[in-house]
């Protein structure tokens, strides 16, 4: 089998379900804080076609980072105003994390499987479902730690501006689309040049440790070869 199609080809349900469960809360967020305007818009549904951007979904896939169509959110139907959009802005990475520990903890169950056979058909739907999983506890911590970095209009600024006197928190505002045009250059430059990725490092980083937490449960004890082995196919 080869596993480098494999993974790309189980990339895309994956991405679908990160990007929109991600737009969802956002939306979701606000319509608790008094906003309607996700609602209005029909954005608060996990369907991936109201959500996902085609290049955005491109970057996802290939690259292993990218964007889905924003949710509009109106601040001034919120009482307060910016801690309702710090709020709306956190709900997204925190959606991520949680999809993230979720597969972690599905995986442990399907590795726990362990197919008698070491090849045929059955064996390689055990190795697609792990790959499954390890590539959806990846992304979605990856995309959680990109969105939480402060820079606009990333959520991490929502929430990191929040702390501004008012004069710079609109004055930064103003040019978010320039900064982030800016950033997205440094962090493609980085990439695919000096093949750096800090973001994605640390949520390897993170990912290792839970798992080798999670391996200390005695149903889980010896799980954490195997994830090492499934991720490296991924």
């Amino acid at each position: 089998m080869n596993y480098v199609i494999l993974m790309y080809l189980l990339r895309i349900p994956v991405v679908l379900l990160s990007l929109s469960v991600h737009e969802f809360s956002h939306g979701l967020m606000a319509y608790k804080l008094g906003d309607q305007t996700a609602k209005n818009f029909g954005r608060l549904t996990l369907n991936p076609i109201k959500h996902i951007d085609l290049v955005g979904l491109l970057m996802m896939i290939v690259v292993g980072f990218g964007y889905a169509k924003p949710v509009p959110v109106n601040t001034r139907y919120f009482k307060h105003p910016r801690s309702g959009m710090a709020l709306t802005a956190a709900a997204g990475p925190i959606s991520n994390i949680l999809l993230s520990i979720i597969s972690i903890f599905i995986f442990n169950f399907v590795a726990m499987i362990n197919p008698a056979q070491t090849s045929g058909f059955g064996y390689n739907v055990w190795i697609g479902a792990m790959m499954f999983f390890v590539i959806g506890a990846e992304l979605n911590l990856f995309l959680a730690l990109f969105n939480l970095i402060p820079i606009p209009p990333l959520d991490g600024s929502r929430i990191a501006f929040m702390f501004l006197p008012t004069k710079w928190y609109f004055g930064l505002m103003k040019y978010e689309r320039y900064i982030m045009i800016g950033f997205m250059a440094i962090v493609i430059i980085l990439h695919r040049v000096f093949n750096i990725s800090i973001v994605s490092g640390v949520s390897m980083f993170f990912l290792g440790n839970f798992e080798i937490l999670l391996s200390k449960i005695p149903i889980f004890a010896g799980n954490f070869n195997v994830f090492v082995n499934v991720l490296a196919l991924c």
